[in-house]
């Protein structure tokens, strides 16, 4: 039987919050690994995720097909997973998101790669959001390059490097006050590395080619709750004021040029107004993480584990306010 170690899989967007759990799941299981970014300078700290050797960072950028193509050379498995969630410059949603899928993908044909690409629920053509929509292109544009793509789409992550639980937790421990948009859309929070366990199952050949997964956490929960979640781990009292997506759409075209966790744009409150749950079709199709086989791990069983930097006292103060 071959070994993993012969098998050459180039991650796109390793550096990132998902990709270095993608690329730790990865060599746990003997892949080389090949990390293409636009900075590989500053993706060096993934060198200790496998053995001496393993991780290989090489320069891309999905904008220029010529470097993409030179970065996925002789790779065995593509692995896409570069996203953004706010446009800046050159880095807009269509150019990285749509057409940035479209040139991974086409290189991946054209070396006869097999393609595994992680797209988001929410992926529609018809949303009014701009984030929304080039997603659901990137996701045409990768099955009609590559048919036998197996497309993931998580739903909210989190993690100890994520930009959702800590930046709400960051704004608790600045602010009286926070601000509730949407406070009845409900999420499928998705531990970070259940999501980097399914797309390694994908590259180990278990999951189907050609289909489009859903992945989400074990509880469906409101807005509300998720935020009121972080505020008992991180032992904070606050008070929660609801804003009108009008308003806070309003709000939104100032603060996208916010910086750190006070950043919110236009788009993101629009992506607010529609719930981000694994669908019926999906579950009825066994395609989620449960149909992997994968069990899913839950908001409170992880968040504990990383937010407790946030409490006043630190990990030595209890969780509950």
């Amino acid at each position: 039987m071959a070994s993993n170690l012969e098998t050459l899989v180039t991650v796109f967007g390793g550096s990132g919050f998902l990709g270095r759990n993608v690329v730790r799941a990865l060599c746990r299981r003997d892949y080389r690994v090949r990390v293409a970014v636009r900075r590989p300078e500053l993706a060096g700290y993934l060198q200790p995720s496998g053995k001496v050797g393993q991780v290989h960072v090489v320069q891309a950028n999905l904008r220029y097909p010529a470097s993409v193509e030179a970065a996925l050379r002789d790779s065995d498995v593509v692995i896409n997973l570069v996203g953004i969630l706010a446009e800046s410059g050159a880095q807009t949603f269509d150019a990285v998101q749509a057409k940035g899928a479209e040139t991974v993908a086409k290189a991946a044909a054209a070396a006869d790669a097999q393609l595994v690409h992680v797209s988001a629920i929410g992926a529609d053509a018809e949303s009014p959001s701009l984030y929304a929509k080039a997603k659901a292109a990137g996701e045409a544009a990768v099955l009609a390059a590559v048919p036998s793509a197996t497309i993931f789409r998580p739903s909210v992550m989190f993690g100890p490097e994520d930009q959702f639980t800590n930046r709400f937790a960051a704004l608790a421990r600045m602010s009286p006050v926070l601000p509730l948009i949407g406070g009845d859309t409900r999420m499928q929070p998705v531990y970070v590395g259940d999501v980097a366990t399914a797309i390694a199952d994908a590259v180990d050949g278990k999951a189907k080619a050609g289909a489009t997964y859903e992945l989400g956490g074990p509880e469906v929960l409101t807005m509300r709750e998720i935020i009121e979640a972080i505020l008992e781990i991180t032992a904070r009292k606050r008070m929660l004021v609801p804003l009108p997506f009008g308003l806070a759409r309003f709000q939104a075209n100032f603060l996208q040029f916010a910086p750190g966790a006070f950043k919110l744009t236009p788009d993101q409150v629009t992506l607010l107004e529609r719930d981000n749950i694994v669908s019926d079709a999906a579950k009825a199709a066994g395609l989620t993480l449960e149909g992997l086989g994968i069990t899913a791990d839950s908001l409170e069983a992880i968040a504990p584990q990383y937010l407790w930097r946030f409490r006043a006292a630190g990990q030595f103060q209890r969780m509950s306010v």
